[in-house]
C-alpha cells in the first residue's frame, strides 16, 4: 500500500494545515507529516491568503490526492465513520456540516485581522468592528451547540467542527479576545487536546518566521 502523507506547511501560521491535521488525528488515521517550507510558492500563498484555490493540506492515502479540509474531513469520515467525525444522527450531522462549512468560506475579516500565530501574545489587543462581528457569530454558534450537546466539545465528542474552529481558539487566546463563560471554557478545552497540545509544542520549534504575517501589533 501506499505511503499515507498529510503535506502541510507552517505549524506556527497555517491555521488550514492545522485543521487538516486535526481531522486525521481524530479520524485515527496512522500518516506521515510533509512539511513545505516557508519559502515554498504555494505554501507562502495559502499562508497570506493569497492562493487562488488552496491546495495544502493535501492527504495522499492510497494513491489518491485529497485537498481542501472539508473534502479531507468527509474522506476521512468515509474511512472510519466510528471515529466520529460526524455525529451519528442525521440532523446533528447536517448541523455539524453546516457549522463546518461558514468556518469555511465565511469569517474573512478575523482572519485578516488575527492571523494565526501560535508564538505571539498580544495582551489587550485592540479589535475593530469587522473582526468583532465575526468573533459575535463564531461565539453564538459556540454557544448554542454547547447548549444543544451539552459538551464538553461541540457535538459531544470530537468531530469536523472542533478541527475546522481549533485555529480561532489559538486565535482567541493569542490576541485576548474576552469571551463569556462557556466559550472560555470551550476554548481551553480545544487548545487542551493531547493532539491541540503536540500541534502548537511542534510549532514553538519552528525556526521559520514570515515577516507579513510575524509584525508587531
Amino acid at each position: 500500500m501506499a505511503k499515507t502523507t498529510l503535506t502541510i506547511s507552517s505549524r506556527n501560521y497555517s491555521s488550514w494545515s492545522l485543521r487538516g491535521w486535526l481531522l486525521c488525528m481524530f479520524a485515527e488515521l496512522q500518516f506521515e507529516t510533509v512539511s513545505l517550507p516557508v519559502d515554498d510558492a504555494a505554501s507562502r500563498a495559502e499562508l497570506l491568503l493569497l492562493a487562488p484555490s488552496f491546495l495544502i493540506p493535501c492527504l495522499t492515502h492510497d494513491g489518491l490526492q485529497i485537498w481542501d479540509t472539508l473534502a479531507i474531513g468527509e474522506y476521512l469520515h468515509e474511512l472510519n465513520p466510528e471515529a466520529g467525525l460526524l455525529p451519528p444522527d442525521r440532523a446533528a450531522r447536517a448541523r455539524c456540516r453546516s457549522i463546518c462549512g461558514e468556518m469555511h468560506s465565511g469569517f474573512a475579516n478575523l482572519r485578516a485581522a488575527l492571523p494565526m500565530n501560535l508564538k505571539a501574545s498580544h495582551p489587550g489587543f485592540k479589535i475593530w468592528a469587522g473582526a468583532q462581528s465575526d468573533i459575535g457569530r463564531i461565539t453564538a454558534i459556540w454557544r448554542e451547540q454547547l447548549d444543544a450537546s451539552g459538551g464538553p466539545v461541540l457535538f459531544g465528542g470530537p468531530t469536523m467542527a472542533d478541527a475546522m474552529y481549533a485555529p480561532v481558539c489559538s486565535r482567541f487566546a493569542t490576541y485576548d479576545v474576552a469571551l463569556d463563560k462557556a466559550c472560555a471554557a470551550y476554548r481551553d478545552r480545544i487548545l487542551a487536546l493531547p493532539a491541540m497540545k503536540a500541534w502548537t509544542a511542534a510549532a514553538r520549534l519552528e525556526p521559520d518566521e514570515v515577516e507579513e504575517l510575524d509584525v508587531e501589533f
